[in-house]
């Protein structure tokens, strides 16, 4: 996709998708002896999250698993749209829609796997961590050069900032 569309795209958002798993960690899921679910989250993609709620993009996140760090993670960076435990990721998707009034053009989605595509092909701007599975990345407008977990997200946050002119505001820094 060029960088004009996505400039064109960019500036329409107004609402962030997450998944979680693969997405915003490296898609490891590390059990103690206790049964205890642990996760690793990247700080930069949280604090790319932080600037998008500065310049007053919400996000949400949407995951088939459930669990309560995400929760924990979640509630550290804000994000008060968290939907876990989703089969069908597209029944929750409709209710933010109409929630927020937007449409699909108003809506940025990052996901990595098969229950995301249909997810993918519908938002406005949509994107894969560069180690998701095939058919997301073939669906996803953009795939990213980072890993999940590993940037991925902060990558997109920035790429939709940069795009949407929005950068300046929340960074304090310029464009170069």
């Amino acid at each position: 996709m060029n960088k004009e569309t996505i400039r064109e795209k960019a500036g329409k958002i107004r609402l962030l998708i997450l998944d979680v798993d693969g997405v915003m960690t490296d898609g490891s899921i590390i059990l103690d002896n206790d049964g205890n679910e642990l996760k690793r989250f990247h700080v930069r993609d949280g604090h790319g999250i932080k600037m998008l709620g500065r310049a007053g993009i919400t996000v949400a996140i949407i995951t088939g698993r459930k669990s309560k760090v995400v929760e924990i993670r979640a509630r550290e960076l804000g994000i008060t749209e968290v939907h876990q435990k989703i089969f069908r990721k597209s029944e929750v998707y409709e209710k933010l829609l109409e929630k927020y009034g937007c449409s699909d053009e108003n809506i940025a989605f990052m996901g990595d796997d098969v229950v995301d595509q249909e997810l993918l092909k519908r938002a406005g701007l949509s994107a894969a961590p560069c180690d998701a599975e095939e058919g997301a990345k073939e669906l996803a407008d953009i795939v990213m050069k980072k890993a999940g977990g590993r940037g991925a997200v902060r990558e997109f946050t920035d790429l939709i900032l940069k795009s949407s002119g929005l950068w300046k505001k929340v960074s304090g820094e310029s464009i170069g």
